[in-house]
């Protein structure tokens, strides 16, 4: 199990770095050296799913291959330098988030529409998942589930990105009242249909 860990660690660095040549070149050979980047991934994958097994194989593949390929992200980071607020800086960027001056109460917003409502709106589109998913009950419920921290993460993630909170509320509601209705409404038509 160490050998084939090293390996999927060897492949995910090697996979990483031909993809992130391909992205500075952008030119050129790069047609090349992204199939070469995606091919070394789903090969070494493909290969611990038929040495190991394709249950085990998969995941230390996928885990093994992430970490290696987060090693050529962070020998890759970028350090932005800070520039002065006294006007001199360059004009034409926008922002970032934490650029601007912090206030309380941004934060605490941030973090009730991060929190609370983005997992509302996660919930909303689970369930939305759940009721119009094919397949037998316990598989949709599983799924809808499984799909739940992924949507409230990435309900966090976008919050906490967007600078205009009150777009970030008024999508946050309308998909939890969207996705809540939506599964209303399809659970009473499964349930008249029976």
């Amino acid at each position: 199990m160490l050998v084939a860990s090293l390996f999927l660690l060897a492949a995910g660095v090697l996979g990483a770095g031909l993809l992130r040549t391909s992205w500075r070149r952008r030119e050129g050979a790069a047609p090349a050296l992204l199939a070469g980047g995606w091919g070394v991934l789903i090969g070494a994958i493909l290969l611990a799913g038929w040495v190991v097994g394709p249950v085990k194989g998969t995941a230390l593949a996928l885990a093994m291959e992430g970490i290696g390929a987060f090693g050529i992200v962070w020998h890759g980071r970028v350090r932005k330098v800070a520039r002065e607020r006294d006007g001199k800086g360059e004009g034409g960027d926008a922002p970032e988030p934490l650029d601007e001056p912090g206030r309380v109460w941004r934060g605490v917003l941030r973090t009730l529409l991060a929190g609370p409502l983005g997992m509302t709106a996660a919930m909303a589109l689970a369930f939305c998942v759940t009721v119009y998913m094919p397949g037998d009950a316990r598989t949709r419920i599983v799924t809808g589930g499984m799909l739940l921290p992924v949507l409230w993460g990435l309900a966090m993630t976008w919050t906490l990105a967007d600078r205009r909170l009150l777009r970030a509320t008024a999508v946050l509601v309308g998909t939890s009242v969207l996705g809540f209705g939506l599964a209303f409404l399809g659970g009473i038509l499964s349930g008249a249909s029976t």
